[in-house]
């Protein structure tokens, strides 16, 4: 068995749904600390959800510790869902025709191992490197995202700890590994919409007034918004509506409320605010007597073709042959909170397909691969 699957399955072994990281963080500690990493694991969070953090850098041999390339990913993992729907036990990693399974095994224990036997290799091939290597690993990304990767990053931006190269271990690949990295992600704003009308008997609506008729048109009307085009990494920015909800459950009472909750995902041609704007103005145009509350999940970030993106292209390439797909689909990650003190971060791991299934598994073959990409990313920018 080869040092990355093995890792990999210790890692897999460790029970560690959000926020409990049930020893990984350990295991991997360990293991830098044995290559001359200094670590220090930073406990966060309210006493019901304590967020395990680990930082861990390896300074290179330039004064000024050179180019700090970090990897950073997530120990905890989604629930399991019914047990009796798995075919193994989803902590118990387990082969069977070429496929490892096990819950993480795709998000993202694999790239973790990836992350850990690379720079292994790395250090004992290179010991003199120029640059540096961090780690930056939580236990809250599948969960709040508050006590996680934000405040670490908080945390490195106070203490001036430079990060020049990000990669993030998400599982982006879609038909082979390397076929698809993510050198951005599109901003999420949420909004909780309530539209105010009056509660009559509905055999009298002349004494209410219902505020799923008088909010149709307005929401027709923000379904068929051009929010914008989107350019040359993104698409043009979606509105979608997720959940709508009015009435007391009789079916004679006109409502006096009714709730809508809906999301943009935005490209870097809209912000927040003008999102904002815009949709309040449409609502108001149409006399609507309404509130919102709004949460924004995280702003647009993209890399763009710079070195990392480039290196990790070419890591890719002399590994399988492929030319890599860059992209910025998908859902949002911790990515957002690292770009703020980073200018190049991409996301980079194995098939995306079974990530938070049941029987999510990652294909055997592909595991040495994926540490030899991360390797080669190494040995092209701090060695």
């Amino acid at each position: 068995m080869s040092a990355t699957l093995e890792l990999t399955e210790a890692l897999i072994a460790c029970r560690s749904v959000t926020p409990a990281d049930g020893g990984c963080q350990d295991l991997i500690a360990k293991r830098l600390q044995e290559i001359g990493f200094h670590t220090e694991s930073v406990v966060s969070g309210p006493e019901n959800f304590q967020v395990t953090n680990l930082w861990a850098i390896k300074k290179g041999t330039s004064g000024d510790q050179g180019k700090v390339l970090m990897f950073a990913g997530h120990t905890d993992v989604v629930p399991t869902g019914p047990l009796d729907k798995w075919e193994s036990d989803p902590f118990t990693p387990t082969i069977r025709d070429g496929l490892l399974y096990g819950r993480g095994a795709a998000d993202m224990k694999t790239s973790l191992a990836g992350f850990v036997v690379a720079t292994e290799e790395f250090v004992i091939t290179h010991p003199n490197h120029q640059g540096s290597i961090a780690f930056l690993i939580t236990s809250d990304e599948e969960g709040p995202a508050n006590d996680g990767t934000v405040i670490m990053c908080d945390r490195l931006q106070k203490h001036g700890q430079r990060l020049d190269y990000c990669v993030i271990g998400e599982p982006t690949s879609v038909e082979n590994i390397g076929d698809m990295i993510k050198n951005g992600r599109r901003g999420s704003l949420s909004g909780k919409l309530k539209v105010k009308g009056i509660q009559a008997h509905i055999a009298y609506p002349h004494l209410g007034k219902n505020p799923i008729h008088i909010s149709a048109p307005a929401i027709q009307a923000l379904v068929q918004t051009e929010w914008d085009r989107g350019n040359e990494y993104f698409q043009p920015t979606s509105f979608q509506i997720s959940n709508v909800h009015a009435g007391t459950g009789a079916n004679n009472v006109i409502p006096n409320e009714l709730v809508v909750d809906f999301n943009f995902r935005f490209s870097t041609e809209s912000k927040p605010e003008q999102l904002r704007e815009r949709l309040e103005s449409i609502l108001k145009t149409h006399n609507l007597d309404f509130e919102i509350d709004w949460v924004l999940g995280g702003s647009p970030f993209i890399t763009g073709n710079g070195d990392l993106a480039n290196a990790l292209r070419n890591a890719i390439k002399a590994e399988t042959q492929i030319d890599t797909e860059l992209s910025t689909t998908g859902g949002t990650s911790d990515g957002r909170f690292i770009a703020k003190i980073c200018k190049e971060v991409v996301e980079f791991g194995p098939l995306n397909a079974t990530s938070h299934k049941i029987n999510e598994c990652v294909i055997i073959d592909d595991v040495e691969p994926l540490k030899n990409i991360y390797r080669k990313t190494l040995e092209q920018l701090i060695a």
